[in-house]
């Protein structure tokens, strides 16, 4: 599988429409993007205005299915800040020249899960009785790195798989309809629905055990990072303050479910295998030197390189840690 020629190109153009116009005029207004059934503490800082009123500025939140998408939108000039965006659609947009930059971890979550329909007899055990089957999954995202890592540690052939790109909800239907014999999807109540029709090809506990994890980033357009850094700051200052917060007292989790658009029993289930380091604990353990965001974008750096857009030589120019301190 290659990046989609539609993202090769849009990048490119891109990158050069940054590079030859005029500076942009500092803000006065953000377009954040977020993804729904995707359940963070700071849902609760976006309903009460305290993004607004930290950044002195009118914040709107568009959300999105994929980080692709996303991609896409900074580079059409719609977004200037990206909330967890996933590691492998921002890898896939540095690899091909799009001006974005991470500055800072958004979450950690167990990998996600590639679900197999009933009735299959599929297991990790027998996982070479995928090979010739069809697969959903939404292409250069964390689903399709999970998908890719999962088949490698089963010892599957990729080339000999049908993929299908499909975005969580639609590979959902797939599933259920018998139209792919196996689901890679994220997202709280895609995995849920899922799971009735199927079951986990690889438990939380056993991908974990085969070193593949995941995390998403906060992503900015380098345009904006430049022109606008006290924004990006008051940015990670108001979502660490309220990862804190809710550490705190989770006594508001019914608005996170509702701006989430899940219920409260798929929300504090998804939650509980979040992991939201603080601006301190993304310096000391995720950017310091081998520490996990070094290790983790080097892999999936490799994982999503192509001919036309091959991997980095050094990633440290597309992170900027600044905005943490």
């Amino acid at each position: 599988m290659k990046l989609p020629q539609k993202f090769a190109g849009l990048f490119a153009a891109t990158a050069t429409a940054f590079a030859v116009s005029a500076p942009v005029q500092a803000a006065d207004e953000v377009n954040v993007a977020f993804f729904l059934e995707w359940a963070t503490p700071n849902m609760i800082a976006k309903v009460e205005k305290a993004y607004d009123d930290a950044m002195g500025v009118k914040v709107n939140w568009i959300n999105f299915e994929a980080g692709t998408q996303m991609t896409e939108a900074m580079l059409a000039g719609d977004i200037d800040i990206s909330y967890s965006q996933g590691l492998a659609p921002f890898i896939t947009g540095v690899n091909a020249n799009a001006p974005i930059k991470t500055v800072g971890i958004a979450v950690g979550y167990p990998a996600n899960p590639c679900i197999v329909k009933s009735g299959s007899g599929i297991t990790m055990d027998n996982a070479s009785e995928l090979e010739g089957k069809t697969v959903a999954v939404p292409l250069a995202t964390m689903a399709d790195y999970s998908f890719r890592m999962q088949m490698r540690a089963l010892d599957v052939d990729l080339s000999t798989l049908t993929i299908v790109d499909q975005v969580p909800a639609d590979a959902v239907v797939s599933l259920t309809d018998g139209s792919v014999d196996v689901a890679c999807l994220f997202g709280g109540d895609s995995i849920k629905n899922a799971l009735e029709a199927g079951d986990k090809l690889m438990s939380d506990a056993d991908m974990q055990k085969a070193g593949i994890i995941s995390f998403d980033v906060v992503s900015v357009t380098d345009a904006f990072a430049k022109e606008n850094p006290d924004l990006v700051k008051a940015f990670m200052e108001v979502t660490d303050e309220a990862n804190a917060a809710f550490a705190a007292d989770q006594s508001k989790l019914d608005m996170i479910a509702a701006e989430s658009g899940m219920d409260k029993e798929t929300t504090m289930n998804q939650m509980a295998d979040f992991v939201l380091p603080s601006n301190a604990e993304q310096l000391s353990e995720y950017f310091s030197e081998g520490g996990l965001a070094a290790q983790a974008i080097a892999v999936v750096g490799g994982a999503f390189a192509t001919d036309e857009n091959p991997a980095l030589e050094d990633y440290s120019k597309v992170i900027d840690t600044s905005f943490l301190k």
